[in-house]
């Protein structure tokens, strides 16, 4: 039965998953000097780049997912960096007790998001997307 809504289910998946992303990267653009000091903040190295490059993932890949273009590639690579980004900036079993629980709900959602990120990995954009269009 819902077999005959699955290109809008799709669409809406993609669509619910670059809300996420694209604020977040144009944040991280509009506010660059906080981005890189919060990288720096946790230790991690290069944070320049670092700062760069997640711009680039979450807007560019936000867009991708939106247009269904590359979504595959795109979707494992947020994926991935959405992981990457629970390990160092919600390091729940590294917190104050006062902030672990607040700490694992975030990573645990970072899991769940890379969860909905994979499944279009897998399964594709839908119907309703560029690369159905270009046969991709």
């Amino acid at each position: 039965m819902l077999n005959q809504y699955q290109s809008a289910f799709s669409l809406a998946a993609r669509l619910l998953l670059a809300a996420l992303f694209l604020p977040a990267g144009l944040s991280k653009l509009f506010g660059f000097a906080g981005t890189v000091g919060y990288i720096a903040s946790v230790g991690l190295p290069l944070p320049t780049l670092g700062a760069v490059l997640a711009v680039a993932l979450e807007v560019l890949g936000g867009l991708a997912l939106v247009a269904g273009y590359q979504t595959r590639w795109a979707a494992l690579a947020m994926a991935l960096f959405t992981v990457v980004a629970g390990v160092f900036f919600h390091n729940f079993w590294a917190a104050p007790a006062e902030a672990m629980q607040m700490q694992q709900i975030m990573f645990m959602k970072n899991l769940a998001i890379a969860g909905g990120l994979l499944a279009l990995t897998a399964f594709g954009p839908g119907a309703l997307s560029l690369d159905a269009k270009r046969g991709a």
